[in-house]
């Protein structure tokens, strides 16, 4: 073995994380190669698709769907109460939204799915692991055969980064958008960046908007609705808030938020779901994004967007990505030149905002994206030799 010198080493752990170029994307259904069996491993807290507020569910629950239709063989282990077409196993007696990351729960659901994947045989054995249940399952995937991909879900934190350079070695890594992986810690190596998937025939494009702007999300003072409803009323424009106020918002919500709502020019609908909220999206005027954090990627915007419907952002965290400024929506620094743009929506074509979704974030092209991705993970050599002929 050829010895690697001090200074190449630490070259390595301070270069940051290398994007992957993935290949362009094959809409087709079913795939045209052989297909594959995968144990998708979703989270414990919440059922599959959930039944109101679960972003990670509905990416499971949505690509999950689109595998199934594209001929693989899908294993979803999940909360109780999950549906899918794929086969769905069950491991805990009931699913626990008020616990999230609580590790006993993590753990136990984690160590059942490892249990139930070691035992499969000959046909039944698995190709590939396609992990979204935090940390457990990327911390023990050197114990297990079965070859695991990991999708980090949530940004890096000073913690997270210490865990991920610790463990990143032992799966896959998946980003979900540039600027979470540009705070990646280094020496972590190559990883793709795949968007979040959204099923784009399910949401309708809408041309001709009311005259409303929407704020959706969590009442967080970083996700901005305060910030909304000054850019809102800075132009007389009315403004619908919808979401749930979890715990620990409260306080936050009657002080910034309650005082300003008069069901007039502010209104508050409370969580939303299903047809509802796709006819929120798609008959508002606009989407306001006066997000204060490096969101990794920002699912709403995507919604929006699909809907034919521009958003207007704060240029943090993925919006920079996910908004192209002047096309399907316009990047802004502040509350004034939110109110700004307000008065430029009109230049923005409903087609343009759901043409940039079809590209990049559909379902189809995003399966197809972890298609190879799972391939490269479970067959490393023979996805090397095809690709060299190519």
């Amino acid at each position: 073995m050829n010895a690697v010198s001090p200074a190449t080493v630490r070259r390595a752990r301070h270069q940051p994380p290398t994007l992957v170029p993935l290949p362009p994307p094959d809409r087709s259904a079913p795939a045209t190669e052989a297909p594959l069996r995968i144990a998708m491993l979703g989270p414990p807290w919440i059922s599959i698709p959930a039944p109101g507020y679960g972003g990670v569910e509905s990416v499971v629950s949505t690509l999950t769907e689109a595998l199934v239709r594209r001929g693989h063989d899908v294993t979803l282990f999940c909360a109780p109460g999950s549906v899918s077409r794929g086969t769905v196993v069950t491991l805990l007696g009931e699913s626990h939204p008020d616990e999230i990351e609580r590790s006993l729960y993590e753990v136990d659901h984690v160590g059942q799915a490892f249990d139930r994947i070691d035992a499969a045989a000959g046909d039944a054995r698995f190709d590939v692991i396609h992990d979204h249940c935090g940390f457990t399952g990327l911390a023990m995937a050197g114990r297990i055969d079965t070859p695991l991909v990991h999708t980090l879900h949530g940004p890096f934190t000073k913690e997270t980064a210490a865990f991920y350079a610790r463990h990143g070695h032992k799966a896959t890594l998946v980003g979900i958008s540039r600027t979470q992986l540009a705070s990646a810690p280094p020496g972590l190596g190559p990883i793709a960046s795949i968007p979040n998937p959204i099923e784009l025939r399910a949401w309708p494009l809408e041309e001709h908007k009311d005259d409303y702007l929407l704020w959706i999300g969590r009442f967080t003072p970083e996700k901005g609705p305060q910030r909304a409803i000054a850019a809102a009323r800075a132009v007389d424009v009315p403004l619908v808030l919808a979401g749930v106020v979890q715990p620990g918002q409260q306080a936050f919500f009657d002080r910034e938020i309650a005082p300003h709502i008069d069901g007039t020019r502010v209104r508050f609908v409370g969580e939303v779901s299903g047809s509802t909220k796709r006819s929120l999206f798609a008959r508002a005027r606009g989407l306001l994004m006066p997000i204060r954090w490096d969101e990794p990627f920002g699912m709403v915007m995507v919604e929006a967007l699909a809907c034919g419907t521009p958003v207007i952002a704060f240029a943090e965290g993925a919006a920079r990505e996910l908004i192209v400024d002047g096309k399907t929506g316009f990047l802004v620094k502040d509350e004034r030149g939110m109110t700004d743009a307000i008065g430029l929506l009109p230049r923005i074509a409903a087609r343009d905002c759901r043409a940039w979704v079809s590209r990049h974030c559909d379902i189809e092209v995003v399966a197809a994206a972890y298609e190879h991705t799972y391939r490269s993970a479970a067959f490393p050599s023979i996805v090397r030799a095809v690709g060299a002929h190519v």
